[in-house]
């Protein structure tokens, strides 16, 4: 399928969904930055959609009321990431990343830490994993996002039997020790593992490049995902936080509110070891070229959390940058001009 019709395709999947609440909420997050009339702003976002192939909380959450014709083009969107993951990925990449235990199974040297599935697990392999490990995480066996996602302390569970039928019913049915933070993460925020997000491309000559690091990090919740309260920066190359955080209704961090640590300038230890795990578990997928990586910092080195075959995109937002300009570049630079031409 050609560039055009993917986009085509996408543009009227888009519209098929389309919410005026969902509109209206983000055009109310960019009357935070602009003091356009909100029809106007409305109007800005529906021709941008179209224009520069941008989703609607793209537009909100980047500014991109605030930027000129040029610089808006320097953006990378959610739609054309769409488009990379239908291009340059193979057809069993959902099976192979989407699937938790099968991803784990794969991974096994890399994840750092005791699973179970419930829906294949007896009632006495169960309470025998509880017994090793008293609080775990619960998940969905597929999904992304953070939704789902749940704490338990073994204490609390008086009936494995049952416990384990409510999350097989419920579809939660992987159930994880909870892994331990490096020290200067917890820091940071201990409520949450906050992770990286390495998002990479391996080149059909065995090049590897990471486009974009990102720091996800907790705020009041168990999961530091953007779409589950959490917030964002964006790292350089040596792991560095460049800027303030911001969450997906545009508020912004300078300190978190719960630590008061600063999160420009915080350093993620270990940050080029992650970068290196992350090349080599991107080579034991010769079909899935183009992928986002959730990555721990723990204690005794970094750990794989999952990989996401349509990784979301990650820039800073220009008001809290002073970067008028987004990571396009970046991407064409790994994947090459062509499948990002506009024009195509």
């Amino acid at each position: 399928m050609s560039q055009r019709s993917l986009r085509v395709r996408y543009l009227l999947q888009r519209a098929r969904r389309l919410s005026l609440g969902n509109v209206t909420e983000f055009a109310r997050q960019v009357q935070r930055v602009s003091k356009a009339p909100l029809p106007v702003i409305v109007a800005d976002m529906l021709w941008s959609s179209v224009r520069y192939e941008m989703g609607f909380r793209d537009y909100a959450v980047w500014d991109i009321r605030l930027l000129n014709a040029r610089e808006r083009r320097t953006w990378m969107t959610h739609p054309k990431s769409v488009r990379l993951n239908n291009t340059l990925n193979g057809p069993d990449s959902e099976s192979l990343l989407g699937d938790k235990p099968r991803f784990y199974r794969d991974f096994a040297d890399m994840i750092g830490r005791d699973w179970i599935d419930a829906a294949d697990a007896s009632d006495d392999q169960l309470t025998a994993f509880l017994t090793r490990h008293p609080r775990v995480l619960v998940k969905p066996a597929e999904g992304e996002g953070g939704r789902g996602i749940t704490t338990f302390d073994a204490a609390e569970i008086p009936d494995v039997a049952a416990w384990r039928a409510q999350l097989v019913a419920d579809n939660r049915s992987l159930v994880e020790e909870v892994l331990p933070q490096h020290e200067r993460m917890s820091e940071l925020y201990a409520g949450s593992v906050n992770t990286l997000r390495l998002i990479t491309y391996r080149s059909p000559d065995g090049t590897f490049h990471v486009i974009a690091a990102v720091l996800r990090i907790g705020n009041g919740g168990v999961v530091d995902n953007f779409a589950g309260g959490g917030m964002f920066t964006m790292l350089d190359d040596a792991g560095v936080a460049r800027w303030a955080g911001v969450d997906k209704n545009s508020n912004v961090f300078a300190q978190h509110p719960v630590t008061g640590v600063s999160i420009a300038g915080f350093e993620v230890p270990q940050f080029a070891e992650a970068v290196a795990m992350v090349e080599e578990a991107s080579r034991r997928l010769p079909t899935v070229p183009y992928v986002g990586w959730d990555v721990a910092i723990t204690p005794s080195g970094p750990a794989l959390i999952e990989a996401n075959h349509n990784s979301s995109v990650f820039q800073m937002k220009p008001s809290v940058s002073g970067v008028r300009t987004g990571l396009l570049h970046r991407y064409r630079d790994a994947v090459g001009p062509g499948i990002l031409d506009r024009r195509r």
